[in-house]
């Protein structure tokens, strides 16, 4: 398949979407890039304009969680660049706090980011693949969306089970009407970003750099799901879909 050219990263200003918007511009695609900080978004854009003279980078100021400013975002991005061939769902949130402790708030706030947010980024993205006839909608879940998850994950892990069934059901959808339009559901592992700074070293700890490459390489491919980095996340994915809940609890 073609490459595809123009492609639009929310959640760009930091972390991963940062990272693969360096890698894509390194392989010459055109970047629609939206985020809440728009000084960092700006400084990326001159960073990458300066390295990769030949590609266009547009930037937006976008706070997924106003949904209607999503819709907004996404048209004049797909305006600024005459077209999106893919458009990668990247912005998420990773507080939380273990169930009926009094922090309904920090896991409403979760679940309305990583899942309401995401489906209006899908939705969005769809009405603009539907009406051209083709594109590439990603969605980045988590690995954590594989099984239920105790204490600060258990919001988040669920927030990203609902994305991964979410991708997967556009997915079918597609396959069955035989639309042209690819649907890839990456399910990182430990990568290290702002959202796992905080978080307990691990061995198996990725840096962003390295995280940000494999998710490209994924996405590239087009496959529909993916675990990234495949070493160790697959082997890891066996052991996390058939070990007894109180391991996989243990281990979290």
């Amino acid at each position: 398949m073609s490459p595809r050219s123009k492609i639009l990263i929310t959640g760009a200003s930091s972390g991963l979407g940062e990272q693969m918007a360096r890698a894509f511009a390194a392989r010459g695609r055109d970047l629609a890039l939206c985020a809440r900080r728009t000084d960092r978004l700006q400084a990326l854009r001159e960073e990458l304009l300066a390295a990769h003279p030949g590609v266009k980078v547009s930037v937006r100021s976008l706070d997924v969680n106003d949904h209607q400013q999503v819709f907004d975002v996404f048209h004049a991005l797909r305006e600024d660049l005459d077209g999106l061939d893919r458009i990668i769902v990247n912005a998420g949130l990773g507080k939380g706090k273990p169930i009926g402790t009094g922090r309904f708030d920090a896991n409403l706030q979760t679940a309305q980011t990583n899942f309401t947010a995401a489906l209006a980024q899908c939705e969005a993205a769809m009405e603009i693949f539907r009406a051209q006839g083709s594109g590439h909608l990603v969605v980045v879940s988590s690995m954590s969306a594989l099984r239920g998850l105790p204490r600060n994950l258990t919001t988040y892990a669920a927030s990203k089970a609902g994305l991964s069934t979410l991708a997967e059901g556009i997915r079918a959808e597609m396959t069955v009407t035989r639309t042209p339009i690819a649907v890839t559901t990456l399910h990182p592992g430990y990568i290290a970003t702002d959202l796992s700074a905080g978080a307990a070293k691990t061995p198996l700890m990725t840096s962003t750099e390295k995280g940000a490459r494999a998710m490209v390489r994924a996405i590239e491919r087009e496959r529909p799901e993916a675990k990234v980095p495949a070493w160790p996340w697959i082997p890891v994915s066996v052991l996390l879909r058939h070990l007894p809940l109180r391991l996989v609890a243990k281990a979290s």
